[in-house]
């Protein structure tokens, strides 16, 4: 079998990243700015900082994981206070854009929204972020060399591994390092419900056992378990209940590091590539 195993620390088989994207009203204004005037949809959006981030906070507490929480700068400047409460707790706060737009055809757009967020970051709560997470996995070609010039460790926003690795420059020179997601392992398109997108909302059930038998075959396989809630989403009552039992299960399992996204891009730079 071919062998995709990475090297995590002390020996561990699986690296198990919790990420909560935290988009609070942005997810709702990018796509329809007239949402801007429409109190009941931006409530849903409301409700991951009021009450969704304080409940996960809680949960990662108990269980003693460390987190990564990806956030808009819009989110930075308007829930100031609930991005402070997650760095008090410990966990990283990375880049997601300033206004959570899909900019991946709009060039000067995508300047903006990357130096806009970056400023709100540093100007609200004093993060100079290492890691980036595109909105909705959108990416163009020119976000690589972006994040090259900003600095970054790592971008979270392509789905064509489930292990981490190094991006090639046009020029041959080294680029960030990916650490790769996938739809599978979101919350938003089991449980995130819009008049205007409307789906169904699965259960618990049918969450976890997605969840449950991808973590499992790549925790065989030695991999990256890259995990994404969303405050409004997954920090819903019943789906607090979901990360507790997830948590439980993957700690079923021996040799597993639950680690931040720069924890695992360090630890894996370390381990797989020699200066």
């Amino acid at each position: 079998m071919h062998d995709m195993s990475v090297k995590w620390p002390n020996g561990a088989r699986c690296a198990v990243m919790l990420t909560f994207d935290f988009d609070a009203e942005t997810l709702w204004t990018s796509r329809d700015p007239e949402n801007a005037r429409r109190p009941g949809v931006l409530s849903q959006g409301r409700y991951g900082a009021k009450v969704g981030v304080p409940k996960i906070l809680d949960t990662l507490r108990e269980e003693g994981v460390k987190s990564t929480f990806f956030v808009p700068g819009w989110t930075a400047e308007n829930h100031t206070d609930r991005v402070e409460m997650i760095l008090k707790d410990g966990h990283e706060v990375a880049h997601h854009s300033y206004s959570h737009k899909w900019v991946s055809d709009d060039p000067q757009a995508e300047v903006e929204e990357m130096e806009k967020g970056l400023e709100a970051l540093k100007r609200t709560v004093g993060v100079v972020p290492k890691g980036y997470r595109s909105p909705a996995g959108e990416v163009s070609e020119g976000l690589f060399k972006l994040l090259k010039q900003h600095n970054f460790l790592y971008d979270s926003s392509l789905m064509d591994d489930i292990n981490p690795y190094r991006h090639i420059m046009p020029d041959g020179s080294k680029g960030v390092i990916e650490l790769p997601w996938h739809w599978s392992l979101d919350d938003a398109p089991f449980a995130l419900f819009s008049v205007k997108t409307p789906r169904p909302i699965f259960t618990n059930e049918h969450m976890l056992s997605v969840y449950k038998e991808e973590f499992r075959e790549i925790y065989r396989w030695g991999g990256l378990f890259d995990m994404i809630f969303h405050p409004q989403v997954g920090g819903r009552p019943s789906r607090i209940a979901l990360i507790r039992e997830l948590i439980a299960f993957i700690r079923t399992f021996p040799g597993v590091w639950f680690a931040t996204g720069a924890e695992v891009a360090e630890a894996w730079s370390k381990a797989h590539e020699t200066e």
